[in-house]
């Protein structure tokens, strides 16, 4: 488990710095959110200074009707329903760790898939300060058409796993609102329009 300082003037930032996927400034010690001015200070509800890596796995699959579905999970933190993801280890790849999180939170694996990847990408994460911040990259496949849709629990950080009806944005949020009175987690709004065109 990594120590996180309580003060971030104790933090390698040059190496951090070599390592980030969006180029930040230090300023008196402290990292400066590159991507937006949130009005909060400290690690806020991420628990860590400056960037901080993710991985996100969009799984598609086509029904025989031709509608297409996504694979979610409930956040149990409260926020909504989000992409399966979270953290990249030290060492791990974005795919590895989209992979990783896929099975930890749904229990999908999925052992033949072909993954593409996004470049990394800031979030506008809702627990996010001027001085720390989420990227990730989306890592993405799609299954074809199926007989029936594998199934998904929700397990580890995730209150709940299902397929949503995603044939385009409006439909996705329309399922999440009438099946699960649910909504879309802030930081995968923006990601989510541009994947379902």
């Amino acid at each position: 488990m990594t120590i996180i300082p309580e003060d971030p003037t104790q933090i390698d930032w040059p190496a951090r710095q070599a390592a980030a996927a969006i180029p930040f400034q230090v300023i008196g010690g402290r990292p400066v959110n590159p991507c937006e001015r949130t009005g909060r200070t400290g690690q806020g509800g991420l628990r860590h200074w400056g960037e901080a890596q993710a991985a996100d796995a969009l799984v598609m699959a086509t029904d025989r009707a031709g509608r297409r579905w996504i694979v979610m999970v409930e956040r149990a933190d409260g926020h909504g329903w989000a992409l399966p993801g979270g953290h990249v280890d030290p060492g791990e790849t974005a795919l590895a760790a989209a992979i990783r999180e896929l099975a930890e939170e749904t229990g999908l694996t999925l052992d033949d898939a072909a993954w593409t990847t996004t470049p990394p990408r800031y979030v506008p994460d809702p627990r996010a300060t001027d001085e720390a911040w989420m990227v990730t990259t989306l890592c993405t496949t799609h299954l074809g058409t199926v007989e029936q849709l594998p199934p998904v629990a929700g397990r580890d950080d995730a209150k709940r796993a299902a397929w949503i009806q995603a044939d385009d944005y409006t439909t996705l949020t329309g399922h999440l609102a009438t099946t699960y009175r649910g909504r879309v987690f802030a930081a995968h709004l923006d990601m989510l329009r541009e994947a379902l065109r």
